[in-house]
């Protein structure tokens, strides 16, 4: 059931962070795993914080966002895409 769950949150960040950035996305599969890796990211930078593991849907969520954003910036800087594909 946690796989469910991952993909959900990841599915959600990874949409939000689309529409963040003004981007067209990466496709629905890749924005699924950079709202996964982002998640995995946001964590990462939240407990190196100091902040708490636990809050939710709406705090997963939003960190899942934070680290999707960052994950976004260094894969545009790497490939070089830094405007949208409209």
């Amino acid at each position: 059931m946690a796989i469910i769950w991952w993909i959900i949150v990841g599915l959600i960040a990874g949409f939000i962070t689309g529409k963040l950035m003004k981007g067209s996305g990466f496709g629905a599969l890749m924005d699924i795993v950079v709202g996964i890796v982002g998640a995995v990211i946001g964590g990462f930078i939240m407990r190196a914080l100091g902040f708490a593991g636990q809050g939710g849907l709406i705090y997963t969520i939003l960190v899942a966002v934070v680290g999707a954003v960052i994950l976004t910036l260094i894969l545009r800087l790497i490939t070089g895409n830094r405007t949208a594909n409209v």
